[in-house]
């Protein structure tokens, strides 16, 4: 009983079960979805540079504000005051980034959550690179504050950022939810396996 148990379980089966197949979604559909990224973000950028002049801020709620704020570096202002080299450094870094999610696109297409969460982040780092490429900075917009955030940031001012960069970071929750999802199917697999195997 054991050995065609485990035979009826071959290895690339094994390795398809630990991530949701779905049903197979074309490359143009997670293309589309970066796309929309793209378009929310550079609209509401344009948006911002329309309404309010350099380091202008309107308070929305005790918490929220929207402002305009040039940002030369990368998350949490990284390497902002260096001396220009790092427009170039983070276009080619969002470049390279994107040919290989769009790549890991075409190799999982039918990966529903593990695509939704790359095609944001592709989105959201074209978004940025776009910035770069027009202005040679990242126009930022979205400002949350509270004074249980001073002791990580000054005056409680969570560092103010965008779209682009608000897609990033869901897609990258979205990969590690993936993972964690992977992880409990191949438990799942191998639990199965060792009960075919005792049978």
């Amino acid at each position: 009983m054991a050995a065609p148990c485990m035979r009826s379980v071959k290895p690339s089966t094994f390795r398809a079960s630990t991530r949701g197949a779905g049903s197979s979604k074309p490359l143009w559909l997670w293309l589309g979805l970066a796309l929309l990224v793209i378009l929310a973000d550079q609209l509401t950028k344009t948006l911002v540079i329309a309404q309010f002049a350099l380091g202008d801020s309107q308070t929305v709620t005790p918490w929220f504000n929207l402002v305009r704020v040039h940002n030369a570096g990368a998350a949490f202002s990284f390497l902002a005051g260096a001396s220009g080299w790092q427009r170039w450094f983070f276009v080619g870094l969002g470049a390279v980034a994107s040919v290989f999610i769009v790549w890991m696109l075409r190799k999982h297409p039918g990966e529903r959550l593990f695509c939704a969460a790359i095609s944001l982040i592709l989105g959201g780092a074209l978004g940025n690179v776009i910035d770069r490429l027009l202005h040679g900075y990242v126009v930022d917009f979205l400002q949350f504050h509270s004074p249980f955030l001073a002791p990580m940031f000054p005056g409680g001012f969570f560092p103010s950022f965008n779209i682009a960069d608000s897609a990033i970071t869901v897609g990258a929750v979205a990969l590690v939810l993936d993972e964690l999802l992977r992880g409990r199917r191949s438990c799942w697999a191998l639990a199965g396996l060792r009960v075919c195997g005792s049978a």
